[in-house]
């Protein structure tokens, strides 16, 4: 029998292809970055595997991948998500390579860049927002001296999307999301944090309903289509959807698909995202993803089989004969949608944004569709249930967790508040020879505070120093740190990063942590020395309220202003301490 192999098997998306390969005979395996995957638990699967997180360990990951080419032992592996498509692209040409479900690499890097989407887009007159692309900190500053693309308070949000899904940096590669700002100021803080990353696109809002038309194509002709429409996103904002609908296919949406499509000569599974205005009938392109999508559930559940379609096509050479899908047909991420009706039952609601959620009456109609026939979830399901299973423990597990949290937080504020309350860590900071500062990485907070400190008290005879958590010791401080403390007149150039140590532990009088985490790994990892070892924010009379300090690592610049104004605040609380002792 012919073997099959899945990957990203932590992925909803890849239960899909294993529940429909599956019950068609195909010997179908799964491999995940984790341990249980909620794939791994179908009873299609024959075996597991765990493979090197290719967003950790590239290198690793792809070591991994040409030690199973090479036995040659599947007809078919198909990547499911970016962070397996974007490594593989480059092991496709060796040996075994041919069995990866992937379309050209040329093509792969259009849909991949936005830009080369958008010039593809614009030479097939495609209906595209206006938009405009920021590679560096001077486009940035021209953006704003130009008073960005219009005034946004009037016609909606700048859209602000990465220029890649996975952006990049020396510290490795990150998932980046789409956002939203209202004005100019918001957009700022947002962009300059996404150019660390990458380009930055920035766009105007359309104002319409995220559709997807989903497809599987050879040599650049379409095979087979369907058509979703998101009625539940998270974020609320815009997102991922957690309820969609499938629906007929616009023609003019189908028309822009296939242009597209044969334009980069498509070879497989794709979804083009548009954002589509009913009343007007007008739309915009909004991305081509090139790999399965999040929402396929809906489309297997409605009939649109694409991954057994996909097999046929790569496998067999040709396609059998399908039936038309069903139309409104609902699906639901069980877990992702009770996260948005939590959202919206407390109000958690975006700005000036309007929605589906507006619609009480809507609410509950959306609800009850798990009682109707044109239903299905995506991880449940009473034909293999164990998946569904293990989802629900895992989502109860997790509010669980969130309850505990919450009370954790709360006893640990109490906790910590008691030390600075009662006098006891006065006393300490009062009869310290030596204070260490410690946070994660050492290029932000725990650097500050060491350089603050010494340049605001440069009499005392206090040694102080800083450290990390992070394994890496002589990395530079934080390029947007070193910025925004120029602001206040502190200077973090030159800056070498250390890792803690045990030694380093022992020989302090005070440490200084900057979140509840920290203090937990002292009481976990260097448990003789927790009992010295206190929050920082509470040196500043209760700001921040909790006594933490929030890591402005790759976050707008406004959380690295306020990270700089509590640490400078906590540091003149903890000199203040020890002025009054002379």
């Amino acid at each position: 029998m012919k073997r099959i192999l899945v990957l990203d098997g932590d992925m909803g998306s890849s239960l899909a292809i294993v529940r429909s390969l599956g019950s068609q005979g195909w010997n179908v395996d799964v491999a995940s970055p984790v341990d249980h995957g909620v794939a791994s638990y179908s009873r299609f699967v024959a075996k597991t595997m765990i493979y090197p997180n290719p967003l950790a360990s590239e290198a690793a990951f792809l070591s991994w991948m040409e030690t199973l080419l090479a036995r040659g032992a599947y007809a078919l592996i198909i990547p499911v998500t970016e962070r397996t498509v974007v490594p593989l692209m480059k092991i496709r040409h060796q040996e075994g390579g041919d069995k990866l479900a992937l379309a050209s690499n040329k093509a792969l890097e259009t849909v991949l860049d936005k830009n080369l989407t958008t010039e593809m887009a614009k030479t097939l007159n495609i209906p595209l927002p206006a938009s405009l692309t920021l590679t560096s900190q001077e486009d940035l500053q021209q953006f704003i001296a130009k008073g960005g693309l219009k005034d946004v308070s009037s016609t909606g949000p700048l859209v602000i999307k990465p220029g890649r899904s996975i952006g990049s940096n020396k510290e490795g590669r990150r998932k980046l999301e789409v956002q939203y700002a209202f004005n100019l100021e918001e957009a700022q803080n947002k962009i300059d944090a996404l150019l660390n990353f990458g380009d930055v696109i920035v766009q105007e809002y359309f104002q319409g309903q995220g559709v997807g038309v989903e497809l599987l194509a050879s040599n650049g002709e379409i095979q087979y289509a369907f058509q979703h429409l998101r009625v539940h996103e998270l974020p609320l904002t815009g997102g991922a959807s957690c309820l969609r609908v499938s629906m007929k296919l616009e023609d003019a949406l189908y028309e822009a698909a296939q242009k597209l499509i044969r334009a980069l000569q498509w070879t497989g599974v794709a979804m083009v995202e548009f954002k589509w205005n009913p009343e007007s009938r007008k739309f915009v392109l909004v991305e081509i993803n090139g790999r399965f999508w999040g929402s396929l559930p809906l489309a297997v559940a409605a009939g649109a089989d694409f991954p057994g379609m996909l097999a046929e096509l790569l496998v067999d050479g040709k396609i059998q004969p399908r039936k038309p899908y069903k139309e409104n047909f609902y699906a639901r991420n069980l877990s992702t949608d009770l996260q948005w009706y939590e959202l919206v039952l407390r109000r958690h609601l975006p700005e000036k944004f309007h929605g589906i959620w507006e619609d009480k009456r809507r609410l509950w109609i959306d609800a009850l569709r798990i009682f109707t026939f044109k239903h299905a979830f995506d991880i449940q399901s009473l034909r293999d249930p164990a998946p569904g299973f293990k989802d629900l423990l895992r989502i109860a597990r997790n509010y669980r967790r969130r309850v505990q949290d919450i009370l954790h937080q709360r006893q640990q504020f109490r906790f910590h508040k008691a030390f600075w309350d009662s006098g006891a860590a006065q006393k300490r900071i009062r009869d310290a020879k030596k204070i260490t500062f410690l946070c994660y990485g050492n290029i932000n907070r725990s650097a500050l505070s060491e350089r603050y400190f010494k340049k605001t008290y440069p009499d005392s005879n206090i040694e102080v120093v800083s450290a990390g958590f992070h394994p890496n010791s002589g990395r530079s401080a934080d390029p947007v740190m070193i910025q925004e403390a120029q602001t206040v007149d502190i200077d973090m150039e030159n800056w070498s990063s250390r890792q803690v140590t045990e030694e380093m532990l022992r020989t302090s009088d005070v440490i200084f942590v900057m979140e509840d985490s920290h203090w937990e790994r002292i009481y976990k990892e260097f448990p003789n020395y927790v009992g010295k070892t206190y929050l920082l924010g509470f040196a500043a009379k209760n700001i921040p309220p909790k006594g933490e300090i929030e890591d402005p690592y790759g976050k707008p610049r406004k959380i690295y202003q306020k990270c700089i104004t509590e640490v400078c605040l906590s540091i003149d609380g903890i000199k203040d301490v020890l002025r009054a002792s002379r």
